[in-house]
Protein backbone atom coordinates (compact mmCIF):
# COMPACT_ATOMS: atom_id res chain seq x y z
CA UNK A 1 0.00 0.00 0.00
CA UNK A 2 1.37 3.35 -0.62
CA UNK A 3 3.04 2.32 -3.86
CA UNK A 4 3.22 4.16 -6.78
CA UNK A 5 3.16 1.11 -8.85
CA UNK A 6 0.08 -0.90 -10.13
CA UNK A 7 0.73 -2.88 -6.52
CA UNK A 8 -0.17 0.69 -4.56
CA UNK A 9 -3.06 1.19 -6.92
CA UNK A 10 -4.92 -1.85 -7.45
CA UNK A 11 -7.70 -0.03 -9.57
CA UNK A 12 -5.48 1.15 -12.14
CA UNK A 13 -4.58 -3.06 -13.15
CA UNK A 14 -8.29 -2.71 -15.52
CA UNK A 15 -6.59 0.37 -16.81
CA UNK A 16 -3.47 -1.59 -17.98
CA UNK A 17 -5.07 -4.54 -19.11
CA UNK A 18 -7.11 -2.02 -21.44
CA UNK A 19 -4.18 -0.23 -22.53
CA UNK A 20 -2.87 -3.71 -23.28
CA UNK A 21 -5.15 -5.07 -25.47
CA UNK A 22 -5.71 -1.96 -27.58
CA UNK A 23 -2.20 -1.91 -28.34
CA UNK A 24 -2.19 -5.42 -29.75
CA UNK A 25 -5.11 -4.91 -32.78
CA UNK A 26 -2.69 -2.63 -35.07
CA UNK A 27 0.29 -4.75 -34.46
CA UNK A 28 -1.84 -7.97 -35.28
CA UNK A 29 -3.58 -6.22 -38.53
CA UNK A 30 0.10 -4.99 -39.52
CA UNK A 31 1.81 -7.89 -39.66
CA UNK A 32 -1.53 -9.93 -41.15
CA UNK A 33 -0.66 -7.41 -44.07
CA UNK A 34 2.74 -8.03 -44.15
CA UNK A 35 2.86 -11.31 -44.36
CA UNK A 36 -0.57 -12.95 -45.86
CA UNK A 37 0.67 -12.82 -49.35
CA UNK A 38 3.09 -14.85 -48.83
CA UNK A 39 0.98 -17.72 -49.30
CA UNK A 40 -2.96 -18.35 -49.20
CA UNK A 41 -2.49 -20.83 -46.01
CA UNK A 42 -0.12 -17.90 -44.21
CA UNK A 43 -2.75 -15.35 -45.41
CA UNK A 44 -5.30 -17.90 -42.84
CA UNK A 45 -2.73 -17.74 -40.16
CA UNK A 46 -1.96 -14.37 -40.34
CA UNK A 47 -5.66 -13.46 -39.73
CA UNK A 48 -6.15 -16.34 -37.20
CA UNK A 49 -3.73 -13.80 -35.15
CA UNK A 50 -5.91 -10.69 -36.10
CA UNK A 51 -9.22 -12.04 -35.05
CA UNK A 52 -7.99 -13.37 -31.65
CA UNK A 53 -6.30 -9.66 -30.96
CA UNK A 54 -9.94 -8.05 -31.71
CA UNK A 55 -11.74 -10.31 -29.46
CA UNK A 56 -8.92 -9.77 -26.89
CA UNK A 57 -9.52 -6.10 -27.26
CA UNK A 58 -12.60 -6.42 -26.24
CA UNK A 59 -12.33 -8.69 -23.19
CA UNK A 60 -10.15 -5.56 -22.32
CA UNK A 61 -12.78 -3.32 -22.94
CA UNK A 62 -14.89 -5.27 -20.86
CA UNK A 63 -12.56 -5.18 -18.06
CA UNK A 64 -12.37 -1.77 -18.27
CA UNK A 65 -15.98 -1.22 -18.16
CA UNK A 66 -16.76 -3.67 -15.48
CA UNK A 67 -14.12 -1.19 -13.37
CA UNK A 68 -14.68 2.18 -14.37
CA UNK A 69 -18.02 2.38 -16.82
CA UNK A 70 -21.10 0.63 -14.94
CA UNK A 71 -23.54 2.74 -13.51
CA UNK A 72 -22.81 3.45 -9.53
CA UNK A 73 -26.70 1.63 -8.77
CA UNK A 74 -25.39 -1.26 -10.77
CA UNK A 75 -22.00 -2.16 -9.50
CA UNK A 76 -22.07 -5.57 -7.37
CA UNK A 77 -25.35 -6.72 -8.71
CA UNK A 78 -25.52 -10.21 -10.47
CA UNK A 79 -25.26 -8.29 -13.79
CA UNK A 80 -21.92 -6.85 -12.69
CA UNK A 81 -20.79 -9.76 -11.07
CA UNK A 82 -21.45 -11.91 -14.12
CA UNK A 83 -19.99 -9.01 -17.02
CA UNK A 84 -16.22 -10.42 -16.93
CA UNK A 85 -16.89 -13.88 -17.14
CA UNK A 86 -19.28 -13.42 -19.81
CA UNK A 87 -17.01 -11.20 -21.74
CA UNK A 88 -14.07 -14.12 -21.21
CA UNK A 89 -16.91 -16.49 -22.88
CA UNK A 90 -17.50 -14.06 -25.54
CA UNK A 91 -13.98 -13.71 -26.00
CA UNK A 92 -13.27 -17.75 -26.59
CA UNK A 93 -16.18 -18.11 -28.84
CA UNK A 94 -15.67 -15.61 -31.20
CA UNK A 95 -11.96 -16.03 -31.83
CA UNK A 96 -13.19 -19.92 -32.35
CA UNK A 97 -16.06 -18.94 -35.27
CA UNK A 98 -13.64 -16.56 -36.39
CA UNK A 99 -11.12 -19.28 -37.09
CA UNK A 100 -13.50 -21.61 -37.74
CA UNK A 101 -14.94 -19.31 -40.93
CA UNK A 102 -11.94 -18.28 -42.35
CA UNK A 103 -10.77 -22.32 -42.41
CA UNK A 104 -13.94 -22.62 -43.85
CA UNK A 105 -13.24 -20.40 -46.66
CA UNK A 106 -9.73 -22.03 -47.14
CA UNK A 107 -11.62 -25.48 -47.45
CA UNK A 108 -14.41 -24.42 -50.24
CA UNK A 109 -12.83 -22.10 -51.80
CA UNK A 110 -13.90 -20.45 -54.88
CA UNK A 111 -17.57 -21.68 -54.19
CA UNK A 112 -18.06 -19.31 -52.05
CA UNK A 113 -19.20 -15.85 -53.02
CA UNK A 114 -16.31 -13.10 -52.06
CA UNK A 115 -18.66 -11.35 -49.61
CA UNK A 116 -18.69 -14.42 -47.16
CA UNK A 117 -14.85 -14.98 -48.42
CA UNK A 118 -14.12 -10.94 -46.74
CA UNK A 119 -16.29 -11.15 -43.64
CA UNK A 120 -15.48 -13.87 -41.54
CA UNK A 121 -17.24 -12.82 -37.97
CA UNK A 122 -14.72 -9.86 -37.39
CA UNK A 123 -16.84 -8.41 -34.98
CA UNK A 124 -19.14 -10.86 -33.02
CA UNK A 125 -18.27 -9.81 -29.54
CA UNK A 126 -19.37 -5.63 -30.05
CA UNK A 127 -22.72 -5.99 -28.15
CA UNK A 128 -21.23 -7.69 -25.28
CA UNK A 129 -18.49 -5.31 -24.99
CA UNK A 130 -20.68 -2.31 -24.87
CA UNK A 131 -23.48 -3.67 -22.95
CA UNK A 132 -22.25 -1.67 -19.51
CA UNK A 133 -21.93 1.31 -22.04
CA UNK A 134 -24.98 1.34 -23.23
CA UNK A 135 -26.26 0.62 -19.59
CA UNK A 136 -24.77 4.19 -18.62
CA UNK A 137 -26.43 6.10 -21.73
CA UNK A 138 -29.83 4.65 -20.80
CA UNK A 139 -29.38 5.90 -17.77
CA UNK A 140 -27.78 9.15 -17.87
CA UNK A 141 -31.05 10.01 -20.13
CA UNK A 142 -33.11 9.15 -17.71
CA UNK A 143 -31.39 11.08 -15.18
CA UNK A 144 -30.74 14.03 -17.13
CA UNK A 145 -26.49 13.77 -16.14
CA UNK A 146 -24.37 16.16 -17.68
CA UNK A 147 -20.89 14.07 -17.18
CA UNK A 148 -18.38 15.18 -19.86
CA UNK A 149 -17.07 11.73 -20.18
CA UNK A 150 -20.61 10.67 -21.74
CA UNK A 151 -20.18 13.18 -24.44
CA UNK A 152 -16.86 11.23 -25.31
CA UNK A 153 -18.26 7.98 -25.09
CA UNK A 154 -20.53 8.96 -27.66
CA UNK A 155 -18.13 10.22 -30.06
CA UNK A 156 -16.21 6.41 -29.68
CA UNK A 157 -19.83 4.45 -30.25
CA UNK A 158 -20.10 6.23 -33.20
CA UNK A 159 -16.95 5.60 -34.73
CA UNK A 160 -17.66 2.30 -33.44
CA UNK A 161 -20.41 1.75 -35.25
CA UNK A 162 -19.18 3.47 -38.16
CA UNK A 163 -16.15 0.97 -37.79
CA UNK A 164 -18.86 -2.11 -38.35
CA UNK A 165 -20.89 -0.17 -41.37
CA UNK A 166 -17.29 0.31 -43.68
CA UNK A 167 -16.61 -2.84 -43.14
CA UNK A 168 -19.49 -4.70 -43.91
CA UNK A 169 -20.67 -2.33 -47.09
CA UNK A 170 -17.37 -2.18 -48.51
CA UNK A 171 -17.91 1.69 -49.53
CA UNK A 172 -16.61 3.66 -51.66
CA UNK A 173 -15.03 0.82 -53.79
CA UNK A 174 -18.80 -1.03 -54.13
CA UNK A 175 -19.73 2.33 -55.65
CA UNK A 176 -17.00 3.05 -58.20
CA UNK A 177 -14.75 -0.46 -58.37
CA UNK A 178 -11.26 -0.28 -59.45
CA UNK A 179 -10.77 3.67 -58.16
CA UNK A 180 -9.77 3.21 -54.62
CA UNK A 181 -7.82 0.04 -54.53
CA UNK A 182 -4.89 2.02 -53.33
CA UNK A 183 -6.12 5.09 -51.50
CA UNK A 184 -9.63 5.26 -49.82
CA UNK A 185 -10.44 2.10 -49.53
CA UNK A 186 -13.30 0.68 -47.09
CA UNK A 187 -10.45 -1.73 -45.55
CA UNK A 188 -8.19 1.58 -44.89
CA UNK A 189 -11.35 3.81 -43.74
CA UNK A 190 -12.66 0.84 -41.31
CA UNK A 191 -8.82 1.00 -39.74
CA UNK A 192 -8.94 4.88 -39.21
CA UNK A 193 -12.29 4.80 -38.24
CA UNK A 194 -11.08 2.16 -35.68
CA UNK A 195 -8.31 4.16 -34.32
CA UNK A 196 -10.15 7.11 -33.56
CA UNK A 197 -12.76 5.01 -32.22
CA UNK A 198 -10.38 3.95 -29.54
CA UNK A 199 -8.80 6.50 -28.97
CA UNK A 200 -12.08 8.00 -27.72
CA UNK A 201 -12.66 4.84 -25.66
CA UNK A 202 -9.15 5.63 -24.07
CA UNK A 203 -10.07 9.30 -23.08
CA UNK A 204 -13.44 8.30 -21.96
CA UNK A 205 -12.59 5.40 -20.09
CA UNK A 206 -9.49 7.70 -18.30
CA UNK A 207 -12.59 10.30 -17.24
CA UNK A 208 -14.47 7.95 -15.80
CA UNK A 209 -11.42 6.56 -13.89
CA UNK A 210 -10.21 9.84 -12.21
CA UNK A 211 -13.78 11.05 -11.58
CA UNK A 212 -14.54 7.21 -10.02
CA UNK A 213 -11.04 6.66 -8.44
CA UNK A 214 -12.90 7.46 -4.57
CA UNK A 215 -14.89 4.99 -5.24
CA UNK A 216 -12.89 2.14 -6.44
CA UNK A 217 -10.93 2.94 -3.45
CA UNK A 218 -11.08 0.48 -0.20
CA UNK A 219 -15.16 1.08 0.32
CA UNK A 220 -15.41 -1.16 -3.31
CA UNK A 221 -14.24 -4.68 -4.23
CA UNK A 222 -11.47 -4.23 -6.31
CA UNK A 223 -10.13 -6.27 -9.07
CA UNK A 224 -6.75 -7.90 -8.41
CA UNK A 225 -3.98 -8.67 -10.61
CA UNK A 226 -4.92 -12.15 -10.36
CA UNK A 227 -8.51 -11.45 -11.52
CA UNK A 228 -7.59 -9.17 -14.15
CA UNK A 229 -4.62 -10.78 -15.82
CA UNK A 230 -5.85 -14.47 -15.00
CA UNK A 231 -9.13 -13.24 -17.28
CA UNK A 232 -6.49 -12.22 -20.01
CA UNK A 233 -4.32 -15.23 -19.45
CA UNK A 234 -7.11 -17.64 -20.08
CA UNK A 235 -8.12 -15.94 -23.00
CA UNK A 236 -4.98 -15.91 -24.74
CA UNK A 237 -4.04 -19.48 -24.04
CA UNK A 238 -7.53 -21.04 -24.93
CA UNK A 239 -6.86 -18.16 -28.27
CA UNK A 240 -3.41 -19.65 -28.98
CA UNK A 241 -4.67 -23.24 -28.98
CA UNK A 242 -7.91 -22.17 -30.92
CA UNK A 243 -5.01 -20.77 -33.74
CA UNK A 244 -2.80 -23.86 -33.33
CA UNK A 245 -5.56 -26.51 -33.45
CA UNK A 246 -7.34 -24.09 -36.89
CA UNK A 247 -3.13 -23.84 -38.36
CA UNK A 248 -2.45 -27.46 -38.49
CA UNK A 249 -5.65 -28.28 -40.16
CA UNK A 250 -4.86 -25.75 -43.19
CA UNK A 251 -2.23 -28.46 -43.75
CA UNK A 252 -5.15 -31.43 -44.77
CA UNK A 253 -6.65 -28.89 -47.18
CA UNK A 254 -5.15 -28.12 -50.87
CA UNK A 255 -4.31 -24.50 -52.08
CA UNK A 256 -7.04 -23.08 -54.04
Amino acid sequence: PGGRGARGAPHAWPLLAYLLTCSIPPLASSCAHTFSTMSTRARHICYFFDYAALSMYSLGSALAYSAYIFPAEWVNSTFHHCYVPIAVFNTVVSTSLSCYSSGTVLAQGPALPPSEMCSPLPFPWFPCADASLLLQFYVCAAESCTEPAVLVHYKHTVFAFLTCFVFASHLPERLAPGHFDYIGHSHQVFHVCGIIGTHFQMEAIMMDMAKRHDRLLPGSPLPSSLQTLGSMGVCAAVSLAVIGLCSMSLRFMPEP
